[in-house]
């Protein structure tokens, strides 16, 4: 725990906390990109501690929560047939969809198993070989490198029975296009770390050319966030927009080389919808044509039907930042961990589960 400590240490916090305050005079809107940093900023009060000048906002980086519905039926779906065996973190399992959710239909006897890395569904495929297993890819650029090597290894292995439905996300795409919506005015965003140890910090860099926005690549502990939020505030105190690195132990400007490379030998963008913001070019990532007898997309004929959305759910406004979840006539109400309404209160890293679990607004 000795490294972990280090950054929760409050007497560093406190010299951080006063610098912040000293230095901030110009009222700035920061939004977090990153449901870990949500989560962190909720956790230890780091929202009250700032000065008034500083205002944080949530965005869309919760991958459970921005899967469309649509995406979300289609899994569903998949997962009534017979003969298929769904592979899933657990954080899908609850996520409501148009008409029910993957949990429902386990327990109705659906063969529905969570699981903690791609090599368990593997082990799941090569144990049923009768049977087929589809392993649903969730996630940003973190994941999305492990999942195309478990492509790899059942192309390599011959396991003919194992099949991905590919749901991912890139983030940079979507923090284009709620800039260009103009919904929501920011004066710096906090930039994912666990995406940027994969890309690196020079794809972030067209916020600050193209919008003239600072931004910040930042850990997950508190020290981290204090950190990234006194060299945002440094930048807009001195009228610069550049991009920089609060978290260098875990990533470098060039990003992870290697897991880039088998990312994309694997896949390839796509357009992509996302819950909340619709469907926005470039965004997802698609199996190539190379590895398409492993693509669920094309092993299986589904039809979802059309997908529904839950009356008064506002997770798609929560998700671009110009709601909160105090918004929500259903949060804490209709709406709570135990009975979820829409994914922003199922995931872990949701922002009305950040809302609901640290007490804002309860």
């Amino acid at each position: 725990m000795k490294f972990i400590t280090e950054f929760r240490r409050s007497d560093l916090a406190e010299g951080l906390i006063s610098q912040i305050h000293h230095r901030s005079k110009t009222p700035a809107r920061f939004m977090e990109f990153c449901g870990g940093h949500t989560v962190t900023i909720f956790r230890y009060g780091i929202r009250q501690i700032l000065p008034a000048t500083i205002e944080m906002v949530s965005g869309p980086g919760c991958p459970i929560c921005v899967t469309a519905n649509a995406d979300l039926d289609k899994a569903i779906a998949l997962a009534q047939i017979p003969e298929v065996i769904i592979a899933t973190f657990g954080d899908m399992l609850k996520v409501p969809g148009s008409h029910t959710s993957l949990q429902e239909l386990k327990a109705d006897g659906a063969d529905v198993r969570m699981v903690y890395s791609t090599l368990d569904a593997l082990k799941i495929a090569e144990e049923n070989p009768t049977r087929s297993v589809v392993f649903l890819g969730i996630g940003f650029e973190t994941t999305a490198p492990t999942i195309a090597a478990s492509i790899l290894q059942a192309e390599d292995q011959r396991i003919k029975n194992y099949h991905v439905l590919s749901l991912h996300k890139l983030c940079p795409p979507v923090i284009r296009a709620i800039l260009d919506s103009g919904e929501v005015k920011l004066h710096g965003l906090i930039c994912p770390g666990h995406v940027s140890a994969i890309i690196g910090s020079h794809p972030w860099e067209f916020i600050a050319r193209d919008y003239g926005i600072p931004c910040v690549v930042s850990g997950f502990e508190p020290l981290d966030i204090l950190q990234c939020v006194d060299m945002l505030v440094a930048q807009v105190e001195m009228g610069r927009s550049e991009v920089e690195i609060a978290y260098r132990r875990g990533v470098r400007p060039e990003g992870n080389e290697e897991a880039l490379r088998l990312m994309y030998r694997v896949f390839e963008p796509c357009p992509a919808a996302w819950r909340g913001i619709g469907e926005v070019p470039d965004s997802g990532l698609k199996i190539r044509k190379e590895y398409q007898h492993l693509d669920a997309e094309f092993a299986f004929d589904v039809d979802p039907g059309r997908p529904y959305e839950p009356q008064g759910c506002l997770c798609g406004d929560i998700l671009r930042g110009v709601k909160t979840p105090l918004d929500c006539r259903l949060f804490g109400n209709a709406c709570t961990p135990q009975y979820p309404v829409g994914p922003c209160m199922v995931s872990s890293e949701g922002t009305c589960a950040a809302y609901y679990n640290y007490g804002e607004g309860r």
